[in-house]
C-alpha cells in the first residue's frame, strides 16, 4: 500500500509498462531476499518508472523521480523535453522543505554537469536528501558514475538497482536509443515500415494509404519522437510528400528530418521543406552542392558527402548524424533505403507494423529487396522479438543479427 501526502492510500501495481509490452513477472517477487531494498522501495521505484515513460525528451533520456519520507509521497516528476528541468528538479520543487532527510527514487543517475540546465546532484545535495535509489547508471561520459560519486561524497546513501532486476529491463527498453548511443558511439538505427501479411509495403501501383490503422500510425509518431531523427530516401518524398513530424501532444522538440537525395531532386514545394515545424537535413552528393542554395533559402540544411555505388555513402551519413548528437534514426523507407541499410549492415533493429491484408503483385515493393540470402543460414535473423497489438494491426520489434560469414558493404 502506498501512502500519499493527501491522505489517500493506493494499492501499488507492479506490472510496469514498457515501450513494448507489460512485464509478466511480478516485480515485488523478484528480490524478496534483498538486504538493501524492501517491497516499499520496489513500489516507489516502479512509480518512478511509470513517470519516466511520460514526455518526449530526445536526445535526452526518459527519467522519472519520486521523493518519499516515512512512506508518504512528497513530490514527483519526469523530464518532459530537452531543455526543460529534469525529473529530480520537478520532484524537489513539489516536495519543498519536506525533502530534507527524505529518500529520492530516480530512474537514471542524476547528472553532475552543466548543460541546458544546472546539475541535479547540486540540487539534491542542497535539499538535504538522505538517501537516493538509482535505477540505472548514465553512460554519458560527462556523468558515468560521477553523479553517484558526488552524492556519496556529500554523505548521501546511494543504492543502485541490480542490472538483472525487471525494473532495469524496463528502463533499458524505455531509453534504448539513448543508452545505445552512449554505449556504442553511434545512433541506434531502426527500420520501420507498414506491411501487409504478405510483406508488401504498397500496391504495384504505388498506393499505400493507409495499410495500417490510426492507432498503429499514432504509435509510429511516438517512435519518431523517441528516436529524435527520421530518415527517408528522395523516392519517398517524390511519391508521398510526407511531413515526417511527430504529431503527438507533448512533443516539444520535433525530430530531425533527413532526406537521402544524391542528385537533389527534392521538390521545392515538399512539405518537409517547411522548417518552421521541424528541422530538415538533405544529404546529397558533393557534386550536387552547386544546386543547394534554393533549399537553404527554404531553411533546410544541405550537406554533401561522398558517393558509393551511385548513392550517398551511408557510413558518411551516420558519421554526420553522430556529429549532431543524434541518438536514434528511424528509417522509414522506401524499399531501396531499407535494403541499403541492411546490405551495409548498419541497421540495428526493426519495427514492422503488419496489417491483416494480402496485397500481392510481383512488382509490389517489399521491405528488403536486393539479391537477398542465397541460403537460410545467410538470412538476417531477428532476436529479442516483441509483439504488440494496435487495433487490428501488429507491431513486431527486434534486434537484427547478421551472419558472421556474410560480408557487409562497409567491410
Amino acid at each position: 500500500m502506498l501512502h500519499f501526502a493527501n491522505g489517500q492510500d493506493v494499492q501499488a501495481t507492479m506490472d510496469i509498462p514498457t515501450p513494448h509490452s507489460p512485464l509478466p513477472t511480478p516485480l515485488l517477487r523478484f528480490w524478496v531476499c534483498s538486504k538493501v531494498f524492501d517491497e516499499r522501495d520496489w513500489a516507489w521505484m516502479a512509480r518512478a518508472v511509470r513517470l519516466a515513460r511520460r514526455g518526449f525528451p530526445a536526445p535526452n533520456p526518459h527519467v522519472g523521480a519520486v521523493i518519499v519520507k516515512e512512506g508518504v509521497l512528497l513530490g514527483e516528476g519526469y523530464h518532459p523535453y530537452a531543455g526543460a528541468p529534469h525529473a529530480e528538479v520537478f520532484a524537489l520543487q513539489q516536495a519543498g522543505e519536506r525533502a530534507y532527510s527524505a529518500t529520492l527514487y530516480v530512474t537514471l543517475e542524476p547528472c553532475c554537469h552543466f548543460g541546458r540546465t544546472p546539475p541535479c546532484t547540486k540540487a539534491v545535495i542542497s535539499a538535504g536528501i538522505r538517501r537516493v535509489v538509482v535505477g540505472t547508471q548514465d553512460p554519458n561520459p560527462k556523468v558515468a558514475g560521477k553523479g553517484i560519486q558526488q552524492l556519496r561524497e556529500a554523505g548521501i546513501q546511494v543504492d543502485l538497482l541490480d542490472p538483472q532486476h525487471p525494473l532495469v529491463s524496463a528502463l533499458e527498453a524505455l531509453n534504448r536509443p539513448f543508452l545505445f548511443r552512449y554505449r556504442t558511439g553511434r545512433p541506434l538505427i531502426t527500420l520501420k515500415s507498414a506491411l501487409s501479411l504478405d510483406g508488401k509495403m504498397a500496391c504495384a501501383t504505388g498506393d499505400s494509404k493507409w495499410i495500417t490503422g490510426e492507432r498503429a500510425r499514432r504509435h509510429a509518431h511516438r517512435l519518431r519522437a523517441e528516436h529524435g531523427c527520421v530518415l527517408v530516401g528522395v523516392g519517398t518524398v517524390l511519391h508521398d510528400d510526407p511531413q515526417l513530424t511527430a504529431r503527438l501532444r507533448g512533443v516539444k522538440n520535433q525530430p530531425l528530418r533527413v532526406v537521402l537525395d544524391t542528385h537533389l531532386r527534392t521538390p521545392l514545394s515538399a512539405q518537409l521543406l517547411d522548417t518552421r515545424s521541424a528541422p530538415t537535413l538533405i544529404v546529397c552528393a558533393e557534386s550536387a552542392l552547386s544546386r543547394a542554395e534554393p533549399y537553404r533559402q527554404r531553411g533546410a540544411e544541405v550537406v554533401g558527402v561522398p558517393v558509393r555505388n551511385g548513392c550517398v555513402d551511408l557510413q558518411a551519413v551516420i558519421t554526420l548524424l553522430c556529429q549532431r548528437k543524434v541518438i536514434g534514426v528511424l528509417v522509414e523507407g522506401g524499399s531501396q533505403v531499407h535494403t541499403a541499410f541492411l546490405e551495409a549492415r548498419l541497421a540495428d533493429r526493426v519495427a514492422l507494423f503488419y496489417a491483416p491484408l494480402l496485397i500481392g503483385g510481383r512488382d509490389a515493393p517489399t521491405l528488403y529487396e536486393g539479391q537477398g540470402a542465397a541460403t537460410i543460414s545467410q538470412a538476417y535473423r531477428i532476436t529479442d522479438v516483441r509483439q504488440r497489438k494496435f487495433g487490428s494491426d501488429w507491431l513486431i520489434e527486434g534486434d537484427i543479427v547478421y551472419p558472421d560469414n556474410q560480408v557487409g558493404a562497409e567491410d
